[in-house]
């Protein structure tokens, strides 16, 4: 059963994106946040709507949200929701 998406589900999904998913978590910057320059970033939280980043350029930190296209039910959604947007992303980096 998925979890609804609390502060302990949010901080357990940034864990993971930022040790196993830091290039996925760049692209939702560069591309969702609309930060094309930025050499790393950090999911900072996640909630239903959207996802706060800390995004690098060179010595600058600079805040992004990144709001979704429909607001989460769950870690579930959350997991699949990622997942879409990360291919979009490489699919746009790509073009």
């Amino acid at each position: 059963m998925a979890d609804l998406i609390s502060a302990q589900v949010s901080d357990r999904i940034c864990k993971h994106m930022n040790e196993d998913h830091a290039d996925s978590v760049l692209l939702y910057a560069q591309i969702f946040g609309e930060v094309p320059d930025a050499t790393s970033a950090t999911l900072l939280a996640i909630d239903p709507l959207g996802m706060n980043l800390t995004a690098q350029i060179g010595e600058k930190s600079l805040p992004v949200r990144v709001t979704f296209d429909h607001a989460l039910a769950d870690s579930e959604d959350a997991h699949h929701t990622l997942i879409a947007m990360v291919k979009q992303a490489r699919q746009a980096k790509a073009e």
